[in-house]
Order: C-alpha cells, then structure tokens, then sequence
C-alpha cells in the first residue's frame, strides 16, 4: 500500500509517504509559502523513494479547518496529482490528525484560527480511530466548550496563542499539550486503514473544510480594534 499525504493548514507545512506501515516525511521550508515549496517537496519526496504517482493507491491531505490558503494549496495539489492517475483522495480533518498525535483517549483539539478565534473539536479514541462528538466549532477563546468530566487532554496551538483559553483549561482541570500542530505523516496514517477499506473521494469532489466563511477581518473592523487600515 502506497499513500502520499499532504498538510499544509499550518505553517508548519509537509507531505509524507506511507508504505506498508513505514512513513517518510519532509517539511516544507520556513519562511517561504506552501504553494511554492510543496510539489517541489512532493517530487524530491518520490524520486528518492523511487515511486512514481501511478504507483500510488491514494493520497489523502488534510482537508482542514485551517488556514485558508493553506487549505487550498493541499487541495489543489492533491487534486492535480490524483486527476493524472486516477487516484481516490482521502480527506483528514486537522483537529482528528492532532487528537491521533496527542494519543489520549479522550482529546480536545484546539487549533489557532486567527482574527481572535479557535477551531475546536472534541474526540474519542473508538477501535477505528478517534471518533468526532459533536462537530468542529470556531468561537472566541472564551466561548470554546470545555469538558465537563474529567480525563481530558486539550492539545493544539491555540492553547499558547490566547493565555485567557489556557486559563480556563487549568480552571477546569483539563491537561495540556499545547506544542501540537498536524503534520503530514499522521495523515498518512490515519487515511491508510481507510484507503485499505476503499473510502476515498473523486478528485473533482474533494474541497477545502473551511468551517467559516471569512477569510480576513474589513478595515473597518481592524480600525474598531486600534490596528491599522
């Protein structure tokens, strides 16, 4: 089984290459954008494994929340390379790929969405992998719904990213991971039972989770705030 994976709805952007259980994974370089250093990445990525896109049998991406352009540049790629072949695409959201990183049974992932706000979503470890309760929610560091029972793990960067979140996971006894962002391997991973099971999507279905419609705050909404136009 051969599944190539693409993340990219972080900066910390990487593709990886699952095969038969062992994964090989490469970062995109910092300071520069996804959409010019993944499918250079993606290339290097095969011609050093010796595996040609035809050979694949899926690739999977992380289909978000995230952001924005981010999402797209992992979509539009996946898609552009799966057209050629005629290969299945495997979505993964980002909040699953982080609760399968954090490894506790029970985890609340917590991903940065900018302009002042969370992407949340909270998972359960179930014999397939972990299960979503619930849907992934984008709110105000203060309107994130916290567990109310105990055995917890929130993960995720938004944890360090607004203090007054973290404030209430300590008030609540909820532990934290808070160094945790989606990378490409655990991506591989978790889409490889699937690709296994035959799930995947048509290339011409496959769209970015975006979970909010906004991509920026307006000028007038920055000014509000005292930032610059």
């Amino acid at each position: 089984m051969l599944i190539l994976a693409l993340e990219t709805s972080t900066d910390l952007g990487s593709c990886a290459l699952w095969r038969d259980g062992v994964v090989s994974e490469r970062v995109c370089p910092s300071g520069r954008s996804h959409s010019e250093t993944l499918l250079p990445l993606v290339r290097e990525l095969l011609l050093e494994a010796g595996v040609k896109i035809a050979q694949l049998d899926a690739i999977a991406f992380g289909v978000g929340p995230g952001a924005f352009t981010g999402l797209r540049v992992a979509c539009g790629v996946a898609q552009g390379l799966a057209v050629a072949s005629n290969l299945p695409l495997i979505p993964v959201t980002s909040l699953e790929t982080m609760a399968a990183m954090a490894g506790a049974d029970r985890v609340l992932a917590l991903l940065d969405a900018r302009m002042g706000e969370v992407y949340s979503g909270s998972y359960r470890l179930a014999a397939d992998g972990y299960a979503l309760e619930g849907e992934i929610r984008v709110s105000a560091p203060g309107d994130v719904t916290l567990p109310t029972d105990s055995g917890w793990l929130a993960c995720g960067n938004a944890i360090t990213a607004y203090p007054a979140l973290l404030e209430r996971l300590n008030a609540a006894n909820v532990a934290t991971q808070p160094g945790i962002v989606p990378t490409a391997a655990v991506v591989a991973q978790i889409a490889a039972p699937r690709a296994v099971q035959g799930e995947g999507l048509d290339a011409a279905l496959a769209a970015p989770l975006y979970v909010r419609d906004k991509v920026a705050k307006t000028v007038a909404e920055r000014l509000i705030e005292g930032g610059r136009a």
